[in-house]
């Protein structure tokens, strides 16, 4: 097969983030986090960064499951 008949797939995404402030002071502020697929106009949000990285990780196929699966 040649390079040339497989091209490497690829995503563009936008990834936004921003700080909740929480309005008691003696609370931590939480950070939210939203992907956005520019071409299509879907967004989807995360309410931790934990939740962003598994998605981005299941959009390369590559979710702890996978991973776990792979190392056995």
């Amino acid at each position: 097969m040649s390079f040339f008949q497989d091209p490497p797939r690829y995503h563009t995404l936008l990834v936004t983030f921003w700080e909740e402030r929480n309005q008691d002071p003696n609370l931590p502020n939480v950070w939210r986090f939203r992907l956005e697929n520019p071409r299509t106009g879907r967004r989807r949000g995360f309410a931790n960064l934990e939740a962003l990285v598994e998605a981005l990780k299941c959009e390369v196929g590559e979710s702890d499951e996978e991973q776990s699966m792979g190392n056995e």
